[in-house]
């Protein structure tokens, strides 16, 4: 037995509530709503509709929530195993995966229908095609079966990107793609940086993350090198899509300078935790920052600033 046939009441409903949002794992969510919004900001040219912007992201939430809940049904027994997720709502007996599982539907049927309804069947299909990736693909056939599971899989976690530029064009660009690719790229060195902290837990549940199957020197080697390609890709967006500009580009080189420096750091020093969860959290920062500055550079106000300032000089 994996332990979600313990019995655990919930003692009110604010418990229960707890629960089912401890479901969606809402610390990842919201890295992938501002990836969405920063794609939908420069889609529109500064200028989105708040309307638009509300729905897109609630139904980019509902569908992210779908696909982590979905996704803890299936990892429940790793999740049992391991001391840092035992006490999850499945493992732990609070949810039972009949009901984790309806719900997981509900939420899915509540993001097409935003999508479909008050944005367009593309970025509706968009964010299913992120639930089965995540589920089908991810969850299923890579993460237990393969060391490259994370790389393949970030494809899940940068679909978002293309649900909102798809929301407010109803069309994919290059630029899309390219905020698609910067996303993709950033993965590898974010979980695997995470991967090397709690490595042991890895192990002992047998799935193959890199560290566990090829050691820390050679995942800190794969880390440098996918923060190598990552850099210059951030960059593409001005040249040669011209979708961003000059703040942006100052933001980009000034947060890929700690990038690249925390990455060499832990290149040189592979065993050291410290400096991994150094890069894990700063990997955060520099993606939700990033996107700022996606947005910030997209604003009406910048231009005119930034051309006010150019006249100047």
């Amino acid at each position: 037995m994996i332990g979600t046939s313990i019995s655990r009441r919930h003692e009110n409903f604010a418990e229960v509530v707890r629960s089912y949002y401890q479901l969606t794992k809402p610390r990842i969510i919201p890295l992938l709503l501002i990836t969405t919004a920063s794609s939908m900001w420069i889609a529109s040219n500064g200028e989105v509709d708040p309307l638009l912007l509300l729905v897109t992201l609630s139904g980019g939430t509902s569908a992210a929530a779908a696909a982590q809940t979905i996704n803890c049904i299936y990892d429940r027994d790793i999740d049992y195993a391991m001391e840092r997720t035992r006490h999850r709502p499945l493992p732990s007996g609070k949810v039972q995966p009949r009901d984790a599982l309806i719900f997981a539907i509900a939420l899915t049927i509540l993001s097409f229908t935003l999508l479909t309804v008050f944005a367009n069947l593309l970025s509706a299909l968009l964010a299913m095609s992120g639930i089965v990736f995540y589920v089908a693909i991810y969850t299923h056939l890579l993460k237990r079966h393969t060391s490259q599971n994370i790389v393949i899989g970030g494809a899940a976690g940068a679909i978002p990107a293309l649900v909102g530029w798809a929301a407010v064009t109803g069309t994919l660009s290059w630029a899309a793609w390219v905020i698609f690719a910067i996303v993709f790229l950033w993965t590898p060195p974010h979980f695997w940086a995470l991967a090397l902290m709690i490595r042991d837990d890895y192990a002992k549940v047998g799935v193959p993350m890199l560290p566990v199957v090829a050691g820390n020197e050679e995942t800190t080697k794969q880390i440098w090198l996918y923060t190598l390609v990552l850099i210059p890709a951030t960059f593409l967006l001005i040249y040669p899509l011209n979708v961003s500009g000059i703040v942006y580009g100052a933001l980009a080189a000034f947060l890929a300078t700690i990038f690249i420096k925390k990455a060499w750091a832990l290149r040189l020093e592979p065993d050291s935790k410290e400096l991994a969860r150094s890069l894990f959290f700063y990997s955060i920062i520099y993606m939700m920052a990033l996107c700022a500055a996606m947005i910030v550079d997209s604003l009406p106000f910048t231009h005119y600033l930034v051309n006010a300032i150019a006249t100047a000089f």
